[in-house]
């Protein structure tokens, strides 16, 4: 990647969280906060890769399926911007959560604490 991947400023695809919410059963969620934010609250399903492992490794080691859209999570919207750039580098169909959980949060839509 290049060092503009990894701003955590720029334009990138996004899904508003009343969109997410009605589509959450046909998208695949990466949650790239920290290990202890995911495990405090996320969303059903969720699958948790922090931005900082972010590798290509790491990210086939996920076994998304390419034929299934993308929604990246961060807590407001800037860590997720470099994930979903990635994503899209290596082929996914990927927004980023608008917002955040920050949004998600505040209009208290489902979340889950724990693994």
């Amino acid at each position: 990647m290049k060092l503009f991947d990894w701003l955590s400023f720029g334009r990138v695809s996004e899904i508003s969280p009343e969109a997410l919410n009605e589509q959450l059963e046909s998208v695949q969620v990466v949650d790239v906060r920290t290990l202890v934010e995911f495990q405090q609250s996320h969303i059903q399903g969720a699958i948790n890769l922090p931005i900082t492992q972010f590798s290509k490794k790491a990210i086939s080691e996920l076994s998304l399926d390419q034929s299934i859209p993308v929604v990246t999570i961060c807590l407001s919207a800037h860590r997720s911007i470099p994930a979903t750039r990635r994503l899209k580098q290596l082929g996914y169909d990927v927004k980023q959560l608008q917002g955040g959980m920050k949004a998600w949060w505040n209009r208290r839509f489902p979340v889950v604490s724990g693994k």
